[in-house]
């Protein structure tokens, strides 16, 4: 298939330093409008001026923008049936509202059902590609997996850790999760555009050895990645002082275990002392920021500049059910609303390379996804700037500077402006 789209394509190769003027797009940022991208066969082609040959499907979306899609570094699959739960804190918040949806998800039907709207959803807010938390359950994986695959999607998934202080219905043992994990690799490890990452939940539902097995796995299974969460909310690292007290710090129940590494995404991150942070930057683990959630559950502010400053890697991610949208715009806007609580600005160019280029890179597949790049897969999406005689219309209609308008566009805008979305050059909605 030759298909060729026309718009104003934009991606963020780098983020601009600190100190760089933003009236000009700074070196890093690729603004070309009124260009062609041509597919071929689910990759980039080519991008250039010149409208192409006649064999070529033409597409025109002319004064559209044209993004890589976005990539959610954390998320989980089944808590869209809890999103915006009212009025607690994250462990009641798990107790009375996600362990109760999670369970239901051993039900197949169910599991298959929710992981199609689930992905579904992703593309109507524009993201194509996720790392991803199921359940307890093999098969939520299956599930997720080959809902995934129908869709041509970019999906890290894998089953949850979980054998102790979590409902009837939503543990396991570390027998069974090994046998389960082990099954899953062999199905589904490689397979079209999947891969697996071993899913502790939080070092609180894992024993010593479920833990110890979790490193175990990660090891033998060169690809596979690791995703957990870590010193979200002071009541859960107290919890995890009293549970493990013969380790350092929370991290350092990770770092024992052998579940720190570059294809490691921990989620929060935001209780983490100076000795953490020296970890988290010699084992180039990712700390997945989730402001949205963040904000909504009460857990605190995450430092992006400092932790970026630090040598951290960094990721940008929904935490859906906790964090209230799949939308990167909401996601992005609010890391800026809490960045500027710090302080600190978090220009539109370092939002938008945080959700496109930098989540690709967190996720070791920057060679594949993040850009608009030939070579590169086509996940990608159209959007409109505004609304006809829309606040955002007019706010455009003013703007003096391409960072302007992608400013106000990251802050007014919502799904509501995607028109198309492509994944592997195929359209999906």
């Amino acid at each position: 298939m030759k298909l060729a789209i026309r718009g104003d394509l934009l991606d963020v190769v780098t983020p601009p330093a600190a100190e760089a003027g933003l009236d000009h797009p700074p070196p890093g940022v690729r603004w070309r409008p009124a260009h062609w991208l041509l597919i071929e066969d689910g990759r980039i082609a080519a991008i250039q001026t010149e409208a192409p040959d006649p064999e070529w499907t033409r597409e025109d979306r002319s004064g559209q923008l044209i993004l890589p899609g976005f990539i959610d570094t954390h998320v989980h699959a089944p808590q869209l049936d809890v999103i915006a739960s009212y009025g607690t804190e994250l462990l009641d918040w798990l107790n009375r509202y996600t362990f109760p949806a999670e369970r239901a998800w051993a039900e197949p039907a169910v599991a298959a059902a929710g992981s199609a709207r689930f992905l579904d959803q992703l593309l109507a807010h524009g993201s194509t590609a996720a790392l991803v938390f199921p359940t307890v359950h093999k098969g939520s994986v299956d599930a997720l997996f080959s809902a995934a695959e129908q869709r041509g999607m970019r999906l890290i998934t894998g089953k949850c850790l979980m054998d102790r202080h979590a409902p009837d219905g939503l543990r396991d043992t570390a027998q069974d999760a090994e046998r389960d994990t082990l099954d899953l690799l062999q199905r589904w490890r490689g397979r079209g555009r999947l891969a697996y990452a071993h899913t502790v939940r939080f070092a609180p539902t894992s024993s010593e050895a479920q833990l110890a097995l979790a490193g175990e796995l990660l090891a033998a299974h060169p690809g596979s990645y690791l995703q957990t969460h870590v010193a979200e909310n002071r009541a859960e690292v107290q919890w995890v002082r009293e549970l493990f007290p013969s380790d350092r710090s929370y991290l350092g129940v990770y770092e024992r275990h052998g579940l720190l590494g570059p294809r490691s995404t921990l989620a929060h991150g935001i209780w983490l002392d100076e000795r953490d942070r020296a970890v988290l930057r010699d084992t180039q683990a990712v700390i997945a920021h989730s402001p949205t959630s963040n904000l909504f559950l009460g857990s605190g502010l995450f430092d992006w500049r400092g932790r970026a400053a630090d040598g951290i890697r960094l990721s940008v991610a929904s935490d859906v059910g906790g964090g209230v949208s799949l939308s990167m715009h909401k996601t992005l806007a609010a890391a800026y609303q809490m960045a500027a609580l710090q302080g600190q600005r978090l220009d539109a160019f370092t939002l938008l390379h945080a959700a496109t280029a930098g989540n690709a890179a967190s996720l070791n597949l920057g060679h594949e996804i993040g850009r608009l790049e030939p070579g590169l897969m086509a996940d990608l999406c159209a959007w409109r700037w505004s609304e006809p005689d829309s606040v955002l219309a007019h706010r455009l209609s003013i703007a003096s500077s391409l960072h302007e308008q992608l400013f106000a566009w990251l802050m007014l805008g919502d799904e509501r402006l995607l028109d198309g979305v492509w994944v592997a050059g195929i359209q999906r909605r």
